[in-house]
């Protein structure tokens, strides 16, 4: 039981205190559940949020279930479900039953302007980390900036470019071109 309420608080933790979606709370998940507690590694981590963005729903609640149930099994993706969920809702409840021009209040707006630019380093910063672990040579290189080429001129769901560069890492080391 220990184990599931770590699991909850964890990511009570990571889903109350990261703002603007799944990939704001890269960052914190990295640092909690890679670094500090070693519940996946880095390459599981890249390899989970690619899986949050081809299935449906939102990135860091099906980031968290991968987690938990790589941990616990269903108990523990129910648990860490739960918890990243669970100040989403206390919050929205509140703000909802107390407030109703809430996000018209200039104190507000100012704010969240602050927030969208320190998100937006956070997430930087997560990339950094994650292009170290995942661009390792020539083949992830091209694979990259084709993914990127992509998505800044093609108008496509993220699925397919997924699924393009899983089936060009297949085929890249399929052919030898990979190690």
């Amino acid at each position: 039981m220990k184990e599931l309420l770590d699991l909850f608080l964890t990511f009570a933790r990571i889903g109350g205190l990261t703002f603007g979606g799944g990939y704001a709370m890269l960052p914190m998940l990295q640092k909690e559940v890679v670094e500090k507690r070693n519940w996946v590694s880095e390459e599981e981590i890249m390899d989970y949020y690619a899986l949050g963005q081809c299935t449906p729903g939102i990135i860091a609640v099906n980031v968290a279930t991968f987690i938990g149930y790589k941990n616990k099994g269903v108990i523990g993706s129910i648990f860490s479900t739960a918890g990243v969920i669970a100040p989403s809702v206390v919050i929205i409840t509140i703000i909802a039953a107390f407030l109703q021009n809430f996000a018209d209040l200039p104190l507000v707006q100012n704010a969240f302007g602050g927030i969208r630019v320190c998100v937006g380093v956070l997430v930087l910063n997560a990339v950094q980390k994650l292009w170290k672990k995942g661009v390792i040579d020539k083949a992830t290189l091209l694979i990259c900036l084709a993914v990127f080429a992509g998505t800044m001129l093609l108008d496509v769901s993220p699925v397919v470019f997924v699924i393009g560069a899983g089936l060009a890492g297949w085929l890249v080391k399929k052919a030898g071109g990979a190690k």
